[in-house]
């Protein structure tokens, strides 16, 4: 029989936490919302933060908390680019480097992070995550770090200075909606921004992917990275670096996967594309960090590729091009609207994936208006071409 409870939990872990409700229902010599958590915890850590599930004693938070974190996969990511900045720095105080997470949280990206410092500071206000924190930080091998439950605001005014600051502002307001303006969120980093700069060499945010890149940087004045992470097909994570340091281009680099696209906005912005009289034999959809990021001409230029039109943001070529950061497609046929070809559409595509690119349609009424049932290997792109006509692409991946 299990001798404490984490044991008993380690033991039960397996079974749906509704079902595990019910059995313990009207338990009275167990703590059953404990033994609800810990079950919960573990089954949604085990596969979005496999590393901290991998410590049977660790203790975990509500469900609130288990949502909100960083999964792993996006907080070693993070760790990767807090590296790169970090190479070339030197510490003032000659004892090493120094970083503090003022927006703690559940401490996903922290446990990342730390690390790479010679000591590092937690701030969170939530008394019960920092007790957590104090738990679970040595199980996971971080002994080189200090728990604060402090406002971070508070907190970052009386701070000594540190190489580098980390915050994920909260996205939602006081009513609970999301926020997608940096002025919104808290705490409020423009109002912060001179102690910031003040107080560290580099600032990283982790900000809304719904966030306006070009209105933050317009906001901050002192962007000098800008990071888009994508992963499954869904924007996850926009990073901005924040330095006092002398004017430079700021550097974008959208993240799909493996592959990395980095440019300025002035390289974008002078980027000359050709323009497709018609779809050729490839079609590629760039991802969606790219698209977040901004580079719709330079895509085309550095891929060698023709774009099929300034707003559609689809790209063709006739010879296979490979490392596009995004999805590529071998275009079987085009089809415009006539009655002869939508019908032979119907006939040769019943089943489709339907996609809408700058078209005058929604997905919605186009696929009842084609009568296409979902799913499949056929994949529709309904879009405009340079010369204004609208056609119906059917592709397959390749």
């Amino acid at each position: 029989m299990p001798k404490t409870p984490l044991e008993l939990c380690k033991t039960l872990r397996q079974t749906p936490v509704s079902q595990l409700a019910l059995q313990l229902a009207g338990r009275t010599d167990l703590d059953v919302p404990f033994v609800l958590r810990q079950v919960e915890g573990w089954q949604r850590l085990r596969t979005k933060v496999p590393t901290w599930a991998g410590h049977d004693e660790l203790l975990y938070p509500p469900r609130l908390s288990l949502e909100q974190c960083s999964g792993e996969t996006a907080a070693r990511f993070k760790a990767e680019v807090v590296g790169l900045l970090i190479r070339d720095l030197r510490p003032a105080d000659g004892q090493g480097l120094r970083m503090a997470d003022l927006t703690g949280g559940l401490g996903v990206d922290f446990s990342f992070m730390a690390p790479l410092f010679a000591e590092a500071t937690y701030v969170e206000r939530q008394e019960e995550l920092c007790r957590l924190a104090r738990h679970n930080f040595p199980l996971l091998g971080l002994t080189n770090t200090h728990v604060v439950c402090a406002d971070c605001t508070d907190y970052l005014a009386q701070m000594p200075a540190s190489d580098l600051l980390f915050l994920d502002p909260a996205r939602r307001n006081s009513m609970g909606r999301k926020t997608v303006c940096i002025e919104d969120c808290e705490p409020d980093v423009c109002a912060l921004l001179p102690q910031l700069l003040a107080k560290s060499q580099y600032t990283v945010l982790k900000l809304s992917p719904m966030l306006d890149i070009a209105a933050a940087m317009r906001s901050l004045g002192c962007v000098r990275q800008v990071f888009v992470v994508s992963t499954g097909g869904e924007c996850k994570d926009l990073l901005l670096v924040l330095a006092q340091s002398e004017a430079q281009p700021v550097r974008i680099t959208a993240c799909e996967g493996p592959t990395h696209f980095t440019f300025t906005p002035d390289e974008e912005a002078q980027a000359q594309p050709r323009y497709a009289d018609r779809c050729a034999a490839y079609l590629y959809e760039p991802g969606p960090a790219l698209l977040k990021a901004g580079a719709f001409k330079l895509t085309a230029t550095r891929f060698q590729l023709d774009k099929l039109h300034p707003h559609s943001h689809l790209y063709t070529s006739a010879q296979r091009v490979d490392g596009f950061p995004g999805r590529r497609f071998e275009v079987v046929q085009a089809f415009g609207f006539g009655k002869q070809d939508l019908k032979q559409l119907r006939h040769t595509a019943p089943c489709a994936n339907l996609t809408v690119r700058n078209f005058p349609a929604s997905t919605e009424t186009l696929r009842a208006k084609l009568k296409l049932r979902e799913g499949g290997d056929n994949y529709i792109f309904a879009t405009t071409l340079n010369d204004q006509s609208h056609v119906l692409l059917l592709c397959r991946k390749c």
